[in-house]
Protein backbone atom coordinates (compact mmCIF):
# COMPACT_ATOMS: atom_id res chain seq x y z
CA UNK A 1 0.00 0.00 0.00
CA UNK A 2 1.77 3.25 -1.42
CA UNK A 3 0.39 6.66 -2.03
CA UNK A 4 1.16 7.30 -5.95
CA UNK A 5 1.57 10.49 -5.50
CA UNK A 6 0.04 14.29 -4.56
CA UNK A 7 -3.33 14.50 -5.84
CA UNK A 8 -3.98 18.18 -5.33
CA UNK A 9 -2.59 21.59 -3.58
CA UNK A 10 -5.49 23.51 -2.54
CA UNK A 11 -4.74 27.69 -1.91
CA UNK A 12 -6.76 30.70 -0.97
CA UNK A 13 -7.55 33.78 -2.99
CA UNK A 14 -9.60 36.68 -2.07
CA UNK A 15 -9.72 37.84 -5.94
CA UNK A 16 -11.63 35.14 -7.79
CA UNK A 17 -12.11 36.92 -11.23
CA UNK A 18 -8.34 37.71 -11.22
CA UNK A 19 -7.27 34.20 -9.65
CA UNK A 20 -9.48 32.54 -13.01
CA UNK A 21 -7.58 35.46 -15.36
CA UNK A 22 -4.26 34.57 -13.83
CA UNK A 23 -4.12 30.64 -13.35
CA UNK A 24 -6.05 30.49 -17.05
CA UNK A 25 -4.44 33.37 -19.05
CA UNK A 26 -0.90 33.62 -17.58
CA UNK A 27 -0.28 30.18 -16.65
CA UNK A 28 -2.43 28.80 -18.93
CA UNK A 29 -4.13 26.00 -17.07
CA UNK A 30 -7.70 24.56 -17.57
CA UNK A 31 -10.12 25.84 -15.33
CA UNK A 32 -11.90 22.15 -14.98
CA UNK A 33 -14.25 22.43 -12.38
CA UNK A 34 -15.93 25.71 -11.16
CA UNK A 35 -17.85 24.63 -8.35
CA UNK A 36 -18.52 26.17 -4.04
CA UNK A 37 -16.72 24.81 -1.41
CA UNK A 38 -18.85 22.45 -0.01
CA UNK A 39 -18.30 23.41 3.84
CA UNK A 40 -19.16 27.29 2.77
CA UNK A 41 -20.97 27.06 -0.38
CA UNK A 42 -21.18 31.63 -0.23
CA UNK A 43 -17.08 30.38 -1.69
CA UNK A 44 -16.50 29.47 -4.78
CA UNK A 45 -14.52 26.31 -5.13
CA UNK A 46 -11.84 26.66 -8.44
CA UNK A 47 -9.83 23.41 -9.33
CA UNK A 48 -7.25 24.71 -12.60
CA UNK A 49 -5.13 21.23 -14.34
CA UNK A 50 -4.25 19.65 -17.29
CA UNK A 51 -6.73 19.28 -20.45
CA UNK A 52 -8.71 16.48 -18.55
CA UNK A 53 -8.35 17.24 -14.85
CA UNK A 54 -6.14 14.29 -14.15
CA UNK A 55 -5.30 13.60 -10.42
CA UNK A 56 -1.67 15.11 -9.50
CA UNK A 57 -2.14 17.92 -11.65
CA UNK A 58 -4.53 20.05 -9.73
CA UNK A 59 -4.58 23.38 -8.00
CA UNK A 60 -7.82 24.47 -6.38
CA UNK A 61 -8.62 27.20 -4.34
CA UNK A 62 -10.83 28.63 -1.79
CA UNK A 63 -12.11 32.43 -2.45
CA UNK A 64 -12.79 33.84 0.84
CA UNK A 65 -11.79 37.64 -0.07
CA UNK A 66 -11.95 38.39 3.74
CA UNK A 67 -9.65 36.92 5.40
CA UNK A 68 -6.24 38.02 6.60
CA UNK A 69 -3.26 37.83 4.01
CA UNK A 70 -1.08 35.33 4.18
CA UNK A 71 2.00 34.95 5.73
CA UNK A 72 4.12 31.96 5.14
CA UNK A 73 6.04 30.47 8.65
CA UNK A 74 6.69 27.47 10.83
CA UNK A 75 3.84 24.78 9.79
CA UNK A 76 2.86 26.44 6.68
CA UNK A 77 2.79 25.12 3.10
CA UNK A 78 5.07 27.73 1.78
CA UNK A 79 5.35 27.09 -1.98
CA UNK A 80 3.89 24.99 -4.98
CA UNK A 81 6.08 23.60 -7.30
CA UNK A 82 4.47 23.19 -10.83
CA UNK A 83 6.03 20.53 -13.63
CA UNK A 84 7.17 21.72 -17.08
CA UNK A 85 8.74 19.35 -19.72
CA UNK A 86 12.64 20.53 -20.27
CA UNK A 87 15.00 23.58 -19.50
CA UNK A 88 14.35 25.21 -23.05
CA UNK A 89 10.32 25.45 -21.53
CA UNK A 90 11.55 27.27 -18.58
CA UNK A 91 13.91 29.45 -20.88
CA UNK A 92 10.27 30.37 -22.45
CA UNK A 93 8.46 30.46 -19.38
CA UNK A 94 11.13 33.05 -18.40
CA UNK A 95 10.45 35.31 -21.67
CA UNK A 96 6.72 35.05 -20.81
CA UNK A 97 6.77 36.04 -17.52
CA UNK A 98 9.02 39.09 -18.89
CA UNK A 99 6.20 40.01 -21.54
CA UNK A 100 3.32 39.74 -18.97
CA UNK A 101 5.39 41.65 -15.98
CA UNK A 102 5.37 38.75 -13.46
CA UNK A 103 8.40 39.35 -11.50
CA UNK A 104 11.28 36.52 -10.98
CA UNK A 105 15.03 35.65 -11.15
CA UNK A 106 14.90 33.61 -13.97
CA UNK A 107 15.84 29.74 -14.06
CA UNK A 108 18.44 29.17 -11.11
CA UNK A 109 19.14 25.53 -10.11
CA UNK A 110 18.43 24.51 -6.71
CA UNK A 111 18.24 20.87 -5.34
CA UNK A 112 20.24 19.48 -8.58
CA UNK A 113 16.85 20.78 -10.39
CA UNK A 114 16.08 23.96 -12.24
CA UNK A 115 13.23 25.99 -11.21
CA UNK A 116 11.83 29.51 -11.82
CA UNK A 117 10.51 31.53 -8.34
CA UNK A 118 7.36 33.67 -8.86
CA UNK A 119 4.42 34.66 -7.01
CA UNK A 120 1.10 35.08 -8.12
CA UNK A 121 -1.12 38.55 -7.79
CA UNK A 122 -1.88 37.87 -4.40
CA UNK A 123 1.47 36.37 -3.20
CA UNK A 124 1.50 32.44 -3.33
CA UNK A 125 4.89 31.07 -3.94
CA UNK A 126 5.16 29.07 -7.09
CA UNK A 127 7.82 27.45 -9.23
CA UNK A 128 8.11 26.26 -12.31
CA UNK A 129 10.85 23.18 -12.23
CA UNK A 130 11.70 21.13 -15.59
CA UNK A 131 10.60 17.63 -14.99
CA UNK A 132 13.25 16.22 -17.70
CA UNK A 133 10.14 14.78 -19.63
CA UNK A 134 8.91 12.05 -17.29
CA UNK A 135 5.79 11.40 -17.98
CA UNK A 136 2.52 13.92 -17.08
CA UNK A 137 -0.22 15.37 -17.84
CA UNK A 138 -1.39 16.83 -21.04
CA UNK A 139 -1.17 20.29 -21.26
CA UNK A 140 -4.70 22.28 -22.62
CA UNK A 141 -4.39 22.56 -26.30
CA UNK A 142 -6.67 25.93 -25.97
CA UNK A 143 -4.77 27.68 -23.87
CA UNK A 144 -2.57 30.53 -24.39
CA UNK A 145 0.22 28.63 -23.65
CA UNK A 146 1.77 26.22 -26.28
CA UNK A 147 1.09 22.85 -25.22
CA UNK A 148 4.53 21.53 -25.69
CA UNK A 149 6.08 24.31 -22.98
CA UNK A 150 2.59 24.16 -20.77
CA UNK A 151 2.59 22.86 -16.90
CA UNK A 152 1.92 19.19 -16.87
CA UNK A 153 1.25 19.16 -13.15
CA UNK A 154 2.33 19.63 -9.86
CA UNK A 155 6.31 18.66 -9.31
CA UNK A 156 5.75 19.06 -5.13
CA UNK A 157 5.42 21.37 -2.07
CA UNK A 158 7.65 22.73 0.14
CA UNK A 159 6.74 22.70 3.71
CA UNK A 160 8.76 24.91 6.54
CA UNK A 161 8.73 23.32 10.08
CA UNK A 162 10.47 24.61 13.27
CA UNK A 163 11.78 20.57 14.26
CA UNK A 164 12.17 17.97 11.16
CA UNK A 165 11.79 15.05 13.58
CA UNK A 166 8.33 14.53 14.45
CA UNK A 167 7.00 15.65 10.85
CA UNK A 168 10.00 13.07 9.36
CA UNK A 169 8.22 10.48 11.22
CA UNK A 170 4.82 10.76 10.04
CA UNK A 171 6.25 10.98 6.53
CA UNK A 172 8.17 7.80 6.84
CA UNK A 173 6.39 5.62 9.15
CA UNK A 174 3.02 6.40 8.59
CA UNK A 175 2.72 7.67 5.63
CA UNK A 176 5.41 5.89 3.60
CA UNK A 177 7.56 8.12 2.54
CA UNK A 178 11.79 7.72 2.22
CA UNK A 179 14.13 10.58 2.59
CA UNK A 180 15.70 10.97 -1.30
CA UNK A 181 17.94 14.56 -0.91
CA UNK A 182 18.99 17.29 0.68
CA UNK A 183 20.12 21.33 -0.45
CA UNK A 184 20.95 24.59 0.53
CA UNK A 185 17.65 26.59 -0.49
CA UNK A 186 18.43 29.35 -3.24
CA UNK A 187 16.91 32.06 -1.72
CA UNK A 188 18.76 31.18 1.46
CA UNK A 189 21.84 29.30 2.05
CA UNK A 190 21.15 28.65 5.94
CA UNK A 191 17.72 27.29 4.82
CA UNK A 192 18.46 23.21 4.40
CA UNK A 193 15.58 21.33 2.51
CA UNK A 194 15.10 17.86 2.91
CA UNK A 195 13.07 16.10 0.10
CA UNK A 196 11.04 13.39 0.96
CA UNK A 197 9.21 11.01 -1.92
CA UNK A 198 6.20 8.70 -1.86
CA UNK A 199 5.43 5.69 -4.29
CA UNK A 200 8.07 5.29 -7.36
CA UNK A 201 9.18 9.33 -6.52
CA UNK A 202 10.19 12.20 -8.87
CA UNK A 203 8.01 14.47 -10.10
CA UNK A 204 4.55 15.10 -8.63
CA UNK A 205 5.49 12.57 -5.95
CA UNK A 206 7.85 14.81 -3.77
CA UNK A 207 7.18 17.06 -0.48
CA UNK A 208 10.53 19.06 0.49
CA UNK A 209 10.52 20.36 4.12
CA UNK A 210 12.58 23.45 4.84
CA UNK A 211 13.37 23.31 8.60
CA UNK A 212 14.84 24.98 11.48
CA UNK A 213 13.95 27.99 13.56
CA UNK A 214 11.93 30.27 11.09
CA UNK A 215 11.28 34.03 12.53
CA UNK A 216 7.47 33.72 12.48
CA UNK A 217 4.73 31.30 12.84
CA UNK A 218 2.38 30.87 9.58
CA UNK A 219 -0.78 32.67 9.24
CA UNK A 220 -2.75 31.31 6.70
CA UNK A 221 -4.50 33.34 4.62
CA UNK A 222 -5.07 34.73 0.92
CA UNK A 223 -2.35 33.74 -1.24
CA UNK A 224 -1.40 30.89 0.90
CA UNK A 225 -1.87 26.75 0.57
CA UNK A 226 -4.79 25.58 2.89
CA UNK A 227 -3.66 21.72 2.83
CA UNK A 228 -2.17 19.00 0.36
CA UNK A 229 -3.76 16.31 -0.76
CA UNK A 230 -2.42 12.56 -1.68
CA UNK A 231 -3.21 9.77 -4.31
CA UNK A 232 -4.49 7.00 -3.41
CA UNK A 233 -5.99 5.00 -6.09
CA UNK A 234 -9.96 3.80 -4.18
CA UNK A 235 -12.20 3.30 -1.77
CA UNK A 236 -10.60 0.44 -0.37
CA UNK A 237 -6.89 1.81 0.25
CA UNK A 238 -8.07 4.93 1.10
CA UNK A 239 -10.14 2.81 4.26
CA UNK A 240 -6.56 1.30 5.03
CA UNK A 241 -5.13 4.72 5.48
CA UNK A 242 -7.64 5.98 7.50
CA UNK A 243 -6.89 2.81 9.40
CA UNK A 244 -3.04 3.28 9.65
CA UNK A 245 -3.06 7.28 10.42
CA UNK A 246 -5.64 6.69 13.04
CA UNK A 247 -3.72 3.96 14.33
CA UNK A 248 -0.68 5.95 14.77
CA UNK A 249 -2.52 8.43 17.15
CA UNK A 250 -3.45 11.04 14.86
CA UNK A 251 -6.75 12.69 14.42
CA UNK A 252 -8.04 11.81 11.18
CA UNK A 253 -11.66 12.32 9.84
CA UNK A 254 -13.91 9.96 8.63
CA UNK A 255 -14.42 9.53 4.70
CA UNK A 256 -16.11 12.37 3.10
CA UNK A 257 -17.85 11.89 -0.11
CA UNK A 258 -16.24 15.34 -2.49
CA UNK A 259 -18.70 13.97 -5.07
CA UNK A 260 -15.38 14.02 -7.65
CA UNK A 261 -13.08 11.74 -5.24
CA UNK A 262 -13.25 10.90 -1.98
CA UNK A 263 -11.28 12.43 1.43
CA UNK A 264 -10.20 11.87 4.60
CA UNK A 265 -7.96 14.44 6.36
CA UNK A 266 -5.17 14.98 9.39
CA UNK A 267 -3.09 17.21 10.20
CA UNK A 268 0.80 16.49 11.08
CA UNK A 269 2.81 17.86 13.56
CA UNK A 270 3.30 21.77 13.67
CA UNK A 271 -0.38 22.14 11.97
CA UNK A 272 0.33 20.88 8.10
CA UNK A 273 -2.93 19.98 6.81
CA UNK A 274 -3.00 16.66 4.75
CA UNK A 275 -5.36 15.07 2.67
CA UNK A 276 -5.45 11.57 1.17
CA UNK A 277 -7.79 12.15 -1.39
CA UNK A 278 -9.47 8.58 -3.96
CA UNK A 279 -8.07 9.13 -7.66
CA UNK A 280 -11.70 9.20 -8.80
CA UNK A 281 -15.01 9.29 -9.91
CA UNK A 282 -13.13 12.50 -11.36
CA UNK A 283 -14.64 15.65 -12.93
CA UNK A 284 -15.76 14.36 -16.09
CA UNK A 285 -18.76 12.79 -13.66
CA UNK A 286 -21.40 15.88 -14.43
CA UNK A 287 -19.62 17.51 -17.31
CA UNK A 288 -18.60 16.39 -20.67
CA UNK A 289 -14.91 16.57 -21.08
CA UNK A 290 -15.26 18.98 -23.37
CA UNK A 291 -17.06 21.70 -21.39
CA UNK A 292 -15.33 21.03 -18.01
CA UNK A 293 -15.62 24.30 -16.06
CA UNK A 294 -17.95 26.40 -17.95
CA UNK A 295 -20.58 26.41 -15.82
CA UNK A 296 -21.23 26.35 -12.12
CA UNK A 297 -21.28 22.76 -11.23
CA UNK A 298 -22.89 21.46 -7.97
CA UNK A 299 -23.06 17.98 -6.60
CA UNK A 300 -26.50 16.68 -6.36
CA UNK A 301 -26.79 16.93 -2.84
CA UNK A 302 -26.00 21.30 -3.51
CA UNK A 303 -28.16 21.04 -6.97
CA UNK A 304 -31.96 21.74 -5.04
CA UNK A 305 -30.04 24.86 -3.75
CA UNK A 306 -28.79 26.03 -7.25
CA UNK A 307 -30.56 29.52 -7.25
CA UNK A 308 -29.65 30.48 -3.28
CA UNK A 309 -25.91 29.43 -4.17
CA UNK A 310 -25.68 31.53 -7.39
CA UNK A 311 -27.59 34.71 -5.97
CA UNK A 312 -24.27 34.87 -3.35
CA UNK A 313 -21.64 34.17 -5.73
CA UNK A 314 -19.98 37.16 -8.09
CA UNK A 315 -19.76 35.93 -11.50
CA UNK A 316 -16.46 35.11 -12.97
CA UNK A 317 -14.53 36.15 -16.55
CA UNK A 318 -14.21 33.32 -19.20
CA UNK A 319 -11.66 31.11 -18.92
CA UNK A 320 -11.06 30.01 -22.11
Amino acid sequence: MKLTGIHHVTAITGQAPENVAFYTKILGMRLVKKTVNQDDVSAYHLFYADAAGNPGTDVTFFDWPHVVKNRNGAGSIARIALRVPSREALDWWSDWFAEKGIENQGVVEEGGQAKIFFSDPEGQELALVNDQGVPGGIPWDRSPVPAEVGIRGIDSVLLQVIDLNPLARVLTQVMGFHQVNEYQAASDPKHQVVTFATGTGGPGAEVHVDSGPHEVLNRLGRGGVHHVAFRTPDDVEQLAWRERIAGAGLEVTPVIDRYYFKSIYFRVPEGILFEIATDGPGFHADEDINHLGERLALPPFLEPHRDQIESQLIPLPTAG
